[in-house]
């Protein structure tokens, strides 16, 4: 005789309703960005009520600083070598969104909407400090990464590195999502090595 799956308590049920706002706030706001997103058409298409945004969440901007945390989860659960594969010239989070399903141009809608919540919460003394967290662990992120991958013979502090690391990285993002051209990936992941550890991006028939 098969066993009788215990009820969810209450609070597993408001994690999986927190879980699945998330997920498709994620996709709404990608698709109509931040400001012109809807936390009506969120809520009807996670399945739920208003009220059931508004249980979980103070608002739009608590929301979608939930899902810039969702995103920064999954990057950490991938903790990789920013170079390893010259098919991707940035971090704009195409291998994420490869993994997860998502599709690439909902991606880089988001990226957008991301922008568009930074232009604004900047200027809100409540945000602002939410929102520098948020933007100090993609940094911590980076000076991970230095810290895993750079030589021993490395003088300059992870902490730099990883800043250096993120100029690079996030603005080629910029450049990409606004439709600028960007280098070739091979030169953008020969630039991020050269942070990294500069005599290994050298080739080798040119060091002495």
């Amino acid at each position: 005789m098969s066993r009788v799956p215990e009820p969810l308590s209450r609070q597993e049920r408001q994690k999986q309703t927190r879980d699945a706002l998330i997920a498709v706030a994620r996709g709404v706001f990608a698709e109509d960005g931040y400001h012109a997103a809807s936390l009506d058409r969120i809520a009807r298409e996670a399945g739920f009520s208003k009220g059931a945004v508004y249980s979980n969440f103070h608002g739009k901007a608590e929301l979608f600083l939930a899902v810039m945390d969702k995103n920064l989860e999954l990057a950490d659960a991938d903790l990789a070598c920013p170079f390893a594969d010259e098919t991707h010239p940035s971090s704009t989070g195409q291998n994420i969104a490869e993994r997860e399903g998502f599709p690439l141009e909902a991606t880089q809608g988001f990226a957008l909407a991301t922008l568009e919540f930074v232009s604004s919460a900047a200027r809100d003394k409540k945000l602002a400090p939410l929102l520098q967290k948020r933007l100090e662990a993609v940094l911590e992120r980076y000076t991970r990464l230095a810290s895993q991958f750079r030589t021993t013979e490395e003088t300059l502090p992870a902490e730099e590195i990883g800043k250096l690391l993120a100029g690079l990285d996030q603005g080629i993002g910029l450049i990409l999502l606004s439709g600028g051209a960007t280098p070739d990936p091979a030169i953008f992941q020969s630039g991020m090595r050269r942070l990294l550890n500069p005599v290994s991006a050298v080739p080798e028939d040119t060091q002495s």
